[in-house]
């Protein structure tokens, strides 16, 4: 079987890698190792096509070493065993694992003893986030490099590197297309490469044009993993462009939420920012966010998309007010830390002293709530650039003046 283009345009040197500059160049630490003839365990993470394995092949090549690839899920623990022994027979082995973080148990304990002793050395590639993917004992023995996302010109720049190679030969294909499949590539170089073969091979005379590649595709490519780190972040900036008023920021992670087809995420955390990020300052927007989940849910997609948006530009434009939030907060910190106290005597369920404010005028007594050692404690502070809160902040001040008559 051929190889992919992708596999065939892997780089033989770091000079050759796309992107990565923070690691890669003049007096960067990876180029820096390689010319010092020096490798230590290592895992690269980051988005799929920016490189991992890449950056890894191109160092071992260039050093000159002996290494093996494994990957954590598919390979037993009998390949590891392999591995292990081999190393033992020429001194030392580099180990280039992709899914490190999908590494069970019975592998981790071969692996170990073997870093610690640095017969292994290791090279992890991961889409997840080493801090909170892999096992603490591995990722201790290694040091830690992340991966950025490649930019339309570093994507540019290979397919214009691709096309200059003997696996295209003949190929005629104008910067149009050519800023297209960058555009749409979603900042994965692998999937450019690949996009970018398929059209060569589906035209009959090499001459590609755009039309060409929208027949094969023409929806953008962009990661999203719902059980890993890239959806966590879109569901952070999601909030984060609400909290913030950014409402065409907090539009276009909508849009990526409902293109990976997570309705419930939505739900739970538009549902969240309602109390936490709008609060006392829009309290009315509680019932319209549950209404729009629950014409969401009877909607299904891709009609769903209409309520959301709107509630979600309700949202991004309403006042804000953390007040409740950071109020319960103070008391969850003082209970945590013992600073409780004991109920009032006279609010306790059989007090004969409590004073029933419904028998007063107003429907007010002035009396004490809180225990003795809390008494004088104020959890909720108004905020003061919300009306109503305003409205909140006079009636306290004129209950606590009550109080103090």
């Amino acid at each position: 079987m051929d190889k992919p283009l992708a596999l065939k345009l892997a780089p033989n040197s770091l000079d050759e890698v796309l992107g990565q500059k923070h690691l890669i160049g003049k007096n960067k630490i990876l180029t820096n190792l390689v010319n010092n003839k020096k490798i230590f365990s290592m895992i690269l993470y980051g988005k799929p096509g920016i490189g991992k394995t890449s950056i890894a092949n191109a160092m071992v090549r260039q050093l000159g070493v002996r290494f093996r690839f494994l990957n954590a899920t598919i390979n037993n623990k009998q390949d590891f065993d392999t591995v292990v022994a081999e190393a033992k027979m020429y001194d030392g082995m580099v180990l280039i694992m992709d899914e490190i973080h999908r590494l069970n148990k019975d592998k981790q304990d071969l692996l170990l003893p073997q870093l610690e002793s640095g017969l292994i050395t290791l090279i992890g590639l991961t889409t997840s986030n080493p801090y909170h993917s892999i096992n603490p004992a591995i990722r201790s023995r290694c040091q830690l490099f992340e991966l950025l996302p490649l930019d339309n010109a570093d994507i540019i720049e290979g397919l214009h590197r691709a096309c200059k190679t003997e696996y295209l030969k003949g190929i005629d294909i104008d910067e149009d297309s050519i800023n297209y499949i960058a555009n749409i590539s979603g900042n994965d170089l692998r999937y450019a490469y690949n996009l970018l073969e398929v059209a060569y091979y589906s035209v009959s005379n090499k001459k590609i044009r755009i039309k060409d590649v929208q027949a094969i595709n023409n929806k953008p490519a962009f990661f999203h993993d719902k059980d890993g780190d890239g959806h966590y972040d879109v569901l952070s900036a999601f909030q984060k462009s609400i909290r913030g008023s950014d409402v065409d920021a907090a539009l276009h992670y909508l849009g990526r939420l409902i293109e990976s087809g997570d309705l419930e995420s939505i739900y739970r955390r538009m549902s969240v920012i309602c109390y936490e990020d709008i609060g006392l300052a829009n309290p009315t927007l509680g019932p319209h966010v549950m209404a729009a989940i629950h014409a969401s849910e009877i909607l299904g997609l891709p009609e769903a998309r209409i309520p959301l948006s709107e509630v979600v530009i309700e949202l991004a434009l309403s006042p804000k007010s953390n007040s409740a939030c950071l109020a319960i907060d103070k008391v969850l910190d003082d209970i945590s830390t013992g600073r409780c106290g004991s109920v009032p005597n006279h609010i306790k369920t059989t007090s004969p002293d409590y004073k029933y404010p419904h028998n007063y005028p107003n429907h007010f007594v002035p009396q004490q709530y809180l225990p003795d050692n809390l008494k004088n404690k104020k959890y909720y502070i108004p905020c003061e650039t919300s009306k109503n809160e305003l409205i909140l902040k006079q009636i306290k001040e004129k209950l606590d003046k009550l109080k103090r008559e």
